[in-house]
C-alpha cells in the first residue's frame, strides 16, 4: 500500500497539470478578444453574480480593491463595465455590465462550458457528482 506522501505527491502533479491545461486553455481564448485574463474574469464574476460593489467584487476574485479599480478603469474605458454612485453613499460605487459586458461574458461563459464538458465527458454521472461535491468542499475551505 502507498503512503499518503506519495498520494499528496502524484495530487500535487496532477492539479498543476490540470491548472497548467487549463490556464494554456484560459490564455488562448482571451488571447482572441480585447480583454486580459484579470479583465475577462471581472465580467465572469459580474456576468454570474450581478451588480456589486468594489469590495465584493475584489473578494470573489481574491485580489485587492486596488488591483480590481485598476481593471475596472479598464472595462470602463473599453465600455464592458459600468460604476454607479448609490444614492445612500456617495463613496459606494456599484459596478455592472454594459451590454458589451454581457456579450463578452456570455461567449465567455460558452467557452467555460465546453470545457467543463469536455473535461467530464469521461466520466459517469456519479462521478461527476462526486467530483463537484469535492470541488465544493475544497473551495469552501480556508487555505
Amino acid at each position: 500500500m502507498e503512503s499518503a506522501d506519495a498520494f499528496i505527491e502524484e495530487l500535487t502533479d496532477q492539479l498543476l497539470n490540470f491548472f497548467n491545461a487549463f490556464s494554456s486553455w484560459e490564455n488562448s481564448i482571451i488571447r482572441s478578444s480585447e480583454l486580459s485574463v484579470s479583465e475577462a474574469h471581472a465580467i465572469e464574476v459580474l456576468g454570474q453574480y450581478g451588480k456589486m460593489n468594489m469590495k465584493s467584487l475584489a473578494q470573489k476574485l481574491g485580489i485587492t480593491t486596488g488591483t480590481t479599480t485598476v481593471t475596472m478603469d479598464r472595462l470602463e474605458n473599453k465600455d464592458y463595465a459600468i460604476r454607479e454612485m448609490t444614492k445612500e453613499d456617495r463613496r459606494v460605487y456599484l459596478i455592472s455590465l454594459t451590454d458589451k459586458g454581457k456579450a463578452a461574458f456570455e461567449e465567455h461563459h460558452k467557452f467555460h462550458l465546453y470545457l467543463t464538458h469536455q473535461m467530464v465527458s469521461n466520466l459517469s454521472d456519479e462521478e461527476i457528482i462526486q467530483f463537484v461535491s469535492i470541488l465544493k468542499k475544497i473551495n469552501n475551505s480556508t487555505f
